[in-house]
């Protein structure tokens, strides 16, 4: 049985090393800077999955009042194909839909066609949007 709930200052260092586990970590973003920025928002959280009294998943969920996000969906290698990820998804979309928001993006890799299949599965679906960015804002 998988229980959610906040990140707590103990599971920051898991959490860092699940998400480079899942290849989620990109040297342009700092997993630690974006722990940092997402806790103690009224808009923001992470959650994490914990089973037999360790951190097997979490999720980065978030909203800008019109629309929830997900980032760094993960599930621990060694629990992956036992329903984590699908349990992790549905905790962020418990989390939103408690905050009012009734529509979720999230970004996925160009090049990796498993997860878009695992997302299709849970019911999302390919929009036709471009997504644009800009990093690191010196205004």
């Amino acid at each position: 049985m998988t229980t959610f709930r906040p990140l707590e200052d103990r599971d920051v260092a898991g959490v860092i090393a699940l998400w480079t586990d899942c290849g989620l970590v990109r040297a342009w973003n700092d997993p630690r800077r974006d722990i940092d920025f997402a806790r103690g928002k009224e808009n923001s959280e992470i959650l994490v999955g914990i089973a037999d009294g360790g951190l097997v998943s979490s999720v980065l969920v978030g909203h800008d009042g019109h629309r929830g996000w997900l980032y760094y969906v993960s599930v621990a290698p060694a629990s992956q194909g036992k329903g984590l990820g699908k349990a992790t998804v549905r905790a962020a979309e418990a989390w939103l839909k408690a905050r009012g928001i009734w529509a979720i993006n999230l970004n996925i890799r160009s090049e990796n066609a498993e997860v878009r299949g695992f997302y299709a599965a849970l019911g999302y679906e390919l929009r036709d949007v471009i997504v644009m960015g800009r990093r690191d804002l010196d205004l």
